[in-house]
């Protein structure tokens, strides 16, 4: 499921993004205390729990003890609701990566971070981020790595292709992990293979014959500890991430000579 943010009404979403909303119209029934951020706090922990999909006014009413009209006093509907609770999971992240060691380590602790928020919030990845939300923290994590990324002395053509290859990086580890960590509620991912490598190899017993650069590029996996219970596939996301964050950021660094580190 992939929901569009910035879906709801600009006029009414944009001031609640940026908390300057007008007075709520007095009303009989909102609990006394209840506001923007106690109806995005619970709406988090909803789709933490549910997903996108399972998330309505009224399950976030439940968790607060209110009538789901009393939300619709203070946040229109599902849609501003959904920019709300993307933007501020958000604030969780840091608010400056930039790093003594230098760029590239500040970068890589900006995209670890937030691929650590999204596996934390599977559900903010089907948010599309094809029309941002433009809220103050997604602006934030934006102006964070461009801050580090100007000191490499890169036009801003050039950076605004490395900055959305770097948050297709970042989505595309977090999704792969979240995905991963799904599969294994229904069976380990030790048993999935062993089960369907014993089919395979009766059905195509000249696989790696057919096959011999995939076999050959499979036989390069993941190194780990035997007492490591991380999944194969998890591991195997953040090994990638490793390698495409210091490809990319090695082709930064010599299309511009910068010997920094």
């Amino acid at each position: 499921m992939v929901v569009l943010a910035g879906s709801g009404d600009a006029a009414r979403s944009l001031p609640l993004l940026w908390r300057e909303p007008a007075p709520p119209a007095r009303r009989p029934g909102p609990r006394p205390g209840l506001g923007v951020d106690a109806i995005v706090a619970a709406a988090v922990a909803a789709a933490d729990e549910t997903g996108v999909a399972g998330l309505s006014m009224r399950a976030v009413a439940e968790r607060l003890g209110v009538t789901a009209m009393a939300l619709y006093t203070y946040v229109p509907g599902k849609n501003e609701l959904i920019d709300l609770i993307y933007d501020g999971v958000h604030a969780e992240l840091p608010g400056d990566h930039a790093l003594p060691a230098g760029w590239r380590a500040g970068v890589t602790a900006w995209a670890e971070d937030l691929v650590a928020l999204y596996v934390r919030h599977p559900w903010a990845l089907q948010v599309s981020f094809a029309r941002p939300v433009l809220g103050p923290h997604e602006q934030a994590v934006l102006e964070d790595v461009v801050g580090i990324l100007r000191s490499t002395g890169s036009s801003p053509e050039v950076l605004r292709r490395v900055v959305s290859m770097l948050f297709h990086i970042v989505r595309g580890t977090a999704g792969t992990i979240a995905e991963s960590r799904a599969a294994a509620e229904g069976g380990s991912e030790q048993e999935w293979w062993a089960g369907r490598a014993a089919v395979l190899a009766q059905i195509v017993p000249d696989f790696a014959d057919r096959f011999p650069q995939s076999t050959w590029l499979g036989s390069a996996g993941a190194q780990h500890s035997a007492d490591d219970p991380t999944p194969y596939l998890e591991r195997e996301a953040r090994a990638a991430l490793a390698v495409g964050l210091a490809v990319l950021l090695d082709g930064v660094e010599a299309a511009h000579g910068d010997p920094a580190p």
